[in-house]
């Protein structure tokens, strides 16, 4: 589900304060309130879900990858990654392709 602060700052870009309670209220730097457009705040969180969709596997990539300390340690002592790192991170790679 989109960030709804998101979705209102990206489609209200006058908007600094934000209230979220039975109704959502918004204002600017002035403190004057600011008419929400709620059908491009909805299209916009359509839009943010969408991109945090098409993510997926690079969230899913990066918590199996290995630790980047690891990575590190290995990349210093082999001056290249040794097979077993290139393997390591191929699998994860391979698990989760890009779309």
């Amino acid at each position: 589900m989109a960030d709804k602060h998101l979705a209102i700052r990206n489609t209200h870009p006058t908007v600094v304060t934000i209230a979220i309670g039975d109704e959502i209220k918004a204002w600017d730097e002035n403190g004057d309130i600011v008419v929400l457009n709620d059908s491009l705040i909805s299209t916009e969180e359509s839009r943010l879900d969408t991109e945090y969709d098409a993510q997926g596997y690079s969230r899913d990539r990066k918590a199996e990858y290995p630790p980047i300390g690891d990575q590190l340690d290995a990349l210093y002592h082999a001056g290249t990654f040794d097979a077993t790192m290139t393997a390591a991170i191929q699998a994860v790679k391979d698990k989760y392709p890009k779309p």
